[in-house]
């Protein structure tokens, strides 16, 4: 069964991802945090026990303190040495080109999601 954790400071996108996900495979498996660096840390904590990493994750690009550009600088380091592969989705109510640019320069990231998710983009995840 696959894993997901969603990183976004809004809790009414957490929300409206969890009413999303109802009813699928990812439903029981999803994690929401407000916070990226405790997700990193997670990460690097777990990196050699795969079954402890999530398949996917959501990260929202501008969050105050840790945002998902520090995220994704950080997980840059370490996604290299985690016993699995995590399917990095890049979130946000952006429509700056120039951050959809920016989030393709990291070879991980899976794809950029413009703001709100809907339920299609689930639904053509590839579970694990």
């Amino acid at each position: 069964m696959s894993k997901l954790i969603l990183i976004d400071d809004e809790p009414i996108f957490h929300k409206i991802v969890q009413m999303t996900l109802k009813n699928t495979e990812l439903s029981n498996q999803a994690t929401y945090s407000f916070d990226g660096e405790i997700v990193l840390d997670y990460l690097e904590e777990k990196q050699s026990e795969s079954q402890s990493l999530p398949d996917y994750i959501f990260i929202d690009l501008y969050m105050p303190l840790f945002s998902g550009w520090d995220f994704l600088n950080g997980f840059q380091n370490i996604y290299k040495q985690l016993k699995k592969t995590i399917h990095i989705y890049v979130v946000s109510s952006s429509v700056d080109q120039r951050d959809v640019d920016r989030s393709k320069l990291y070879p991980f990231v899976t794809t950029f999601i413009s703001k709100p998710v809907m339920k299609d983009i689930f639904d053509n995840i590839n579970y694990a």
